[in-house]
């Protein structure tokens, strides 16, 4: 039985999208079958697999599978890139709550909620302080914890291009004290309105564009005070607005794009 696939991404990072909302999946989905679908050598391939279900609560389900099968609770490329799909405005589900999308000339905009703030929430191993966590990896040190859908810490330095996250990211990720690991970030504030980042992505690697991590970066910037609570989060794959209004919610807006469309056999990944 062919199944089919829509490939979409958000600055750079990329995924297949299963939209079972009408039809369902020959058989249910599992971490198995996803990190298949995502390999880049034997499958489609793809950072994260996005599978649209419907809802009761809301217009849909989106259920996100990183590159590793793991399922995880949010995703802003992926949401952005499924609000188009869903032509613009839509209020989606999610495990990690529900968010919503609408068209605007400057790509698609998408409400994430409230940032949470507290260690059981992130969660952590035990109760510490996340606006400064008394903790160091190779020379990272103190960074915001923050919870925007998925777990992030974030660091601050003064040159973000000279640290290597990609050997010392999955340190962090698995570090114990994070119990269901953690997003990592890497960021340099320019100026009150602009910082650049880099992610280690949870599950995923080195990413061209975290939706999530740009959000959970620019608010544990507002929180130390180091910027405004409207400013551009410039990723390698391109730039994000993210403010963070009065009450309490996080607005993510930025570019998505339709790759293109194809199908397999579900039996070759199952």
């Amino acid at each position: 039985m062919r199944t089919d696939f829509i490939k979409m991404h958000g600055l750079g990072n990329d995924f297949v999208v299963l939209d079972a909302r009408e039809t369902a999946l020959p058989a249910a989905m599992t971490p198995i079958i996803a990190a298949k679908l995502a390999d880049r050598r034997e499958g489609i391939g793809c950072d994260q697999l996005i599978l649209l279900e419907p809802s009761d609560q809301a217009d849909f389900t989106m259920r996100i599978f990183n590159h590793d099968g793991g399922e995880v609770g949010a995703c802003g490329n992926a949401a952005r890139a499924v609000g188009l799909l869903a032509g613009g405005d839509a209020t989606i589900a999610t495990a990690g709550g529900t968010i919503q999308t609408r068209a605007n000339d400057a790509g698609i905009a998408v409400d994430m909620g409230e940032p949470r703030f507290d260690w059981e929430a992130i969660p952590l191993a035990y109760a510490m302080d996340t606006l400064s966590l008394p903790l160091a990896w190779h020379g990272l040190a103190n960074p915001v914890a923050v919870n925007v859908g998925n777990p992030h810490v974030v660091f601050f330095v003064d040159e973000k291009d000279a640290v290597g996250l990609y050997s010392i990211g999955p340190d962090i990720e698995n570090d114990p004290v994070f119990p269901e690991r953690i997003n990592v970030n890497v960021a340099k504030v320019l100026d009150r309105q602009t910082i650049k980042l880099q992610v280690w992505e949870r599950g995923a690697g080195l990413t061209r564009a975290c939706g999530t991590g740009a959000c959970a970066t620019a608010v544990a910037a507002m929180r130390r005070g180091l910027t405004d609570r409207d400013v551009t989060v410039h990723l390698p794959g391109g730039p994000l607005s993210i403010a963070w209004s009065d009450d309490n919610r996080i607005t993510m807006t930025g570019p998505a794009t339709e790759a293109f469309r194809g199908s397999f056999l579900w039996d070759d990944y199952a």
